[in-house]
């Protein structure tokens, strides 16, 4: 192996004897630190994007949410609640009232879904921090108060400075949906909005959120909840807790952690930095030919060592591991340069946002995310080192068939 390694990196180093070869093996090293630093580059900017999206969601959803298995409603009094409690890593517990509501507002109306929330319900979340009008304020004594999401609030051109004017909400009364009429059909209550929130667009045209009390009286509800949400503390097993709870509450009731609630998203999120992967990785093969080409030429320049390796006893796995050696060092110099040119950028990228998503203040964030992960560097380098094994491996096996050494001797 020393001998090998010794020869092969003299071939890589030295001048050959046509300048064709050198052209075509620094190609073959820029092309594959090119698709090196495109790999990680790009894997690094789609963890940034998906951090984003995480954040946003997190924002609103919560780390766990109980549903029924059956039926729309529970009774919040025989959910075991002391029970889950009690368990480690567990910050709160707030049952929530969700359901479709017509709001109306002066002149405008819009059909969204109220969210009926418990006191101090902002103190477990970080729905406060997204707000960008007024206060988030629920309930104060016997006042209750609405915050509505962005785009509700644009559709109903709500004005909370305006004190002449309420919000009206309506839903459909309880009961045979036979018996009522048109004028009877549904409860009505009205609030004063005292907030505006922005989060993304998902919700923000979607949700008002309301006092859980509130929620309850207008959808003639004594202590039913939707769901219960949970919330955990930062050193928290979310899977053993999430398993607890299931063994806790048994098959009636789904115990959904962030992913599962959100399944489909995270799902195209993952298949679509996949299928960027693969695009890039087969961009990466296609450089490779320039390998192919170079290990050709060369093993075609240095016939004649060739030879004499041969006439000196040398065998031919010992030929071939010289090649096979020389283009894994062609793979190897790539590989580092493409990773350390990814890795420059992308610090500079989190440092001074060079590429911008835009400008007008449309975007959540201003410049590309971006994280890094030590793994993807790992898994990348190793890519790009198989498919150069991949690249050497064909025209070393090639010429070096049987048939190719008795012609060289």
């Amino acid at each position: 192996m020393h001998t090998s390694f010794f020869i092969a990196r003299r071939y890589l180093i030295s001048k050959k004897s046509h300048n064709l070869i050198n052209v075509v093996s620094l190609i073959a090293v820029v092309g594959l630190t090119i698709g090196t630093m495109a790999l990680i580059v790009v894997l690094s900017v789609f963890n940034g994007f998906e951090d984003v999206i995480k954040s946003l969601y997190s924002t609103f959803n919560p780390d766990l949410r109980i549903t029924a298995t059956t039926g729309k409603t529970f009774h919040f009094q025989d959910f075991p609640a002391d029970k889950i409690r009690e368990l480690p890593g567990l910050k709160a517990l707030a049952p929530v009232v969700e359901e479709d509501a017509l709001f109306k507002y002066r002149d405008q109306q819009f059909i969204g879904t109220i969210k009926g929330l418990p006191p101090s319900y902002e103190n477990w979340s970080r729905l406060d921090t997204m707000l960008t009008d007024g206060t988030f304020v629920l309930q104060e004594g016997n006042a209750d108060f609405a915050v509505a999401g962005a785009g509700v609030a644009w559709y109903l051109n709500l004005n909370l400075n305006d004190i002449r004017h309420l919000l009206s909400v309506f839903v459909p009364k309880r009961g045979d949906a036979s018996s009522f009429r048109f004028e009877t059909a549904f409860n009505n209550e009205t609030i004063h909005p005292a907030g505006i929130f922005s989060i993304q667009q998902e919700f923000d045209e979607k949700y008002v959120l309301v006092p859980l009390r509130f929620a309850r009286k207008l959808l003639d509800y004594t202590d039913e909840a939707t769901a219960v949400e949970i919330f955990t503390g930062p050193a928290a097993d979310v899977d053993a807790l999430q398993q607890n709870i299931k063994n806790i509450l048994g098959e009636d009731f789904r115990v959904k952690n962030r992913f599962e609630q959100n399944e489909a998203l995270y799902k195209i999120m993952r298949s679509e930095k996949t299928a960027i992967f693969l695009i890039l990785v087969f961009i990466l093969v296609l450089a490779s030919f320039n390998m192919i080409g170079s290990i050709s030429i060369l093993i075609v320049e240095k016939l004649k060592d060739i030879a004499v390796l041969r006439s000196m006893g040398a065998g031919r796995k010992l030929t071939q591991r010289i090649f096979l050696l020389e283009g894994m060092m062609i793979s190897i110099l790539g590989g580092v340069l493409g990773l350390l040119l990814g890795f420059i950028l992308l610090i500079l990228q989190q440092k001074f946002g060079l590429l911008q998503l835009g400008s007008g203040g449309s975007f959540i964030i201003n410049a590309y995310p971006v994280k890094m992960k030590a793994i993807e560097f790992a898994g990348v380098f190793l890519t790009v080192q198989l498919v150069g094994l991949l690249a050497t491996w064909y025209p070393v096996k090639y010429l070096f068939r049987k048939e190719t050494v008795v012609k060289l001797n």
